[in-house]
């Protein structure tokens, strides 16, 4: 399966002009059976979402994905700042939640989410987002692919393999000053999961902190299979074989010998 994974230069508060560079990119990219883009690719990594979470469960950043899916033939997935009615049917007082949500939008309009679950206390995003429950599993083209988000790559319980997933996505907007456990930690959860593993991250600057990018592409070794350049906006187009990695777990089945456990909270 082919990826394009996309370093964006997120600019602050200013969806539309980073939906329309972001469709830039991917126009002068390479075919890619799955597009990624980086955490709140819309807006940067908003804290404080009142006013700038995008209304009705993010409806109109996923029409444009949609539109990307169906026009390209491929899947693209990122995550949104989104609001929602504190109930499905709208509760009368105004009142929403707030999510930090993954998408992942198929060419046929189809749309997978997932609310990341571990919010970034170190920067009050627990104060005002709610945490997601659920893990996202999402079939594609012959692959089970797991979605994460940024702060979740710290947490391996949450992300473990129970044989039910084949590649893992990260999508961050990770700081340049904990560059190192980023790259260090994608590998770890490359190699424990016996999995591929595709970690998108932002470049740039926002008002709170500078970001240099580290978008990888890392095998179930724990190998670089691709990666964008630091500090530089760029498309990373790569491949993963699912060949290798079920030849790679039948001569190395080191997940037949995992724990068992159970997620509770």
């Amino acid at each position: 399966m082919k990826l394009l994974l996309i370093q964006t230069d997120v600019r602050w508060l200013a969806p539309e002009e980073n939906r329309r560079r972001a469709e830039e990119i991917i126009d002068a990219s390479p075919a890619a059976d799955l597009i990624v883009l980086p955490e709140m690719f819309t807006t940067g990594f908003a804290v404080e979402p009142e006013g700038v979470a995008e209304p009705n469960g993010g409806a109109e950043t996923v029409e444009w994905m949609r539109r990307i899916a169906e026009r390209t033939d491929s899947a693209i997935a990122g995550s949104v700042a989104v609001a929602v009615a504190e109930n499905e049917g709208g509760a009368e007082n105004g009142s929403k939640k707030f999510f930090n949500r993954f998408f992942f939008v198929k060419p046929d309009g189809t749309v997978a989410r997932y609310d990341k679950r571990h919010l970034f206390s170190f920067a009050g995003e627990h104060t005002r987002y709610t945490a997601g429950t659920e893990r996202t599993i999402v079939e594609w083209r012959g692959w089970r692919i797991l979605l994460q988000v940024c702060y979740d790559l710290r947490f391996p319980v949450f992300a473990r393999n129970r044989g039910d997933y084949d590649m893992a996505l990260y999508t961050a907007s990770w700081p340049t000053v904990r560059i190192h456990p980023w790259n260090t930690l994608l590998r770890g959860r490359a190699i424990e999961n016996v999995c591929w593993v595709a970690g998108v991250n932002r470049v740039g600057q926002d008002p709170y902190a500078s970001y240099s990018g580290g978008t990888a592409l890392i095998d179930f070794k724990g190998e670089t299979a691709a990666a964008a350049a630091p500090d530089t906006e760029e498309a990373v187009w790569c491949e993963v074989d699912m060949e290798a990695l079920v030849t790679f777990r039948a001569k190395f089945p080191a997940l037949g010998d995992a724990d068992g456990f159970q997620i509770s909270g």
